[in-house]
């Protein structure tokens, strides 16, 4: 992956919010059907927020 955009504050929350609900959904998995535990939908939200976050600043560094 490219090196990630500088986030916003409320990208930063966004962000730590989607990665704490995945360390929970792992925590909470019991492991004995092999840990199958879907986390695809929280990574595709915090893959949006981290593209989004690279789409403002392209657009910030085109204005300048």
């Amino acid at each position: 992956m490219a090196s990630d955009p500088k986030l916003t504050a409320g990208e930063t929350a966004k962000a730590a919010w989607y990665v704490l609900r995945m360390a929970k959904r792992g925590l909470a998995d019991d492991r004995v059907n092999g840990g199958r535990v879907h986390q695809g939908d929280l990574q595709r939200k915090l893959d949006q927020v981290l593209e989004g976050a690279r789409k403002r600043q392209e657009r910030e560094s085109r204005g300048k």
